[in-house]
């Protein structure tokens, strides 16, 4: 383990491990798919998404992929994931014949062919063993005027964030996850890589030099204000 969690390979397979804990762990989390569902909505997707297709980068067991479908019920949806064991437990829900899951890296992308109208990317950059990488490759995917949405926590900005995030984790989140499955591992990696990962405005620096336009961010109501954020772009209608 690194000082900022787990080593970026070895985070899937961390995934692999949790993901028949994820759902409930995650359900606990008051505002969680609330917040996702957020994210979604402020990508603007008109008509419901009739005629559109949607990317869910790093969709893990469907909660984002479900805030894609409730903001676009329209839409036509791939959703993809480096972990086979998180992506099993989202195949295994209930799905409209519009939604697709596809087994891949992001640094691979194998299966997924643009281009899309619009992208989700929720809890993904931070776990890139290369973010700028990561970015250039979903901003390829995506239409000219195409937006994407990253629903990311970041607290590097905020000093108030920073210690309502130490204080959730060590009296909460890493505990619970001790409890419910026996190892705490991914779940210390969870509060190291957040308190080390990028203040709001270098994510949203990030999207600027990776090629997007129209950046902007929004936070979260409740105790996630200030920790979880919407970082939105645009793929310019003018390609370099």
């Amino acid at each position: 383990m690194t000082h900022d969690g787990l080593p970026r390979e070895a985070v899937p397979s961390a995934f692999d491990a949790e993901a028949r804990w994820y759902d409930r762990l995650v359900g606990a989390n008051p505002g969680y798919h609330a917040h996702l569902r957020l994210s979604a909505r402020r990508l603007q997707l008109p008509d419901a998404g009739a005629g559109l297709r949607l990317l869910d980068a790093g969709c893990g067991t469907g909660a984002s992929t479900a805030a894609l479908l409730t903001a676009a019920p329209a839409a036509r949806i791939t959703a993809f994931d480096a972990s086979g064991a998180m992506l099993a437990q989202a195949r295994a829900k209930k799905w409209p014949s519009t939604v697709e899951f596809v087994h891949t890296p992001v640094e691979k992308l194998t299966g997924i062919e643009g281009p899309f109208d619009a992208i989700l990317a929720a809890y993904l950059v931070r776990n890139l063993a290369d973010p700028d990488a990561g970015l250039r490759r979903l901003r390829s995917l995506l239409k000219p005027g195409g937006r994407i949405a990253l629903h990311e926590y970041s607290v590097r900005d905020s000093r108030r964030s920073r210690l309502v995030w130490n204080a959730v984790c060590a009296g909460i989140i890493i505990p619970l996850g001790r409890i419910t499955t026996g190892d705490a591992t991914l779940y210390r990696h969870l509060r190291r890589s957040v308190l080390t990962f990028d203040g709001v405005g270098s994510l949203a620096g990030r999207l600027t030099a990776a090629g997007f336009t129209q950046v902007g961010t929004a936070t979260m109501p409740g105790w996630q204000r200030g920790i979880v954020h919407t970082v939105l772009g645009t793929n310019p209608q003018e390609q370099p």
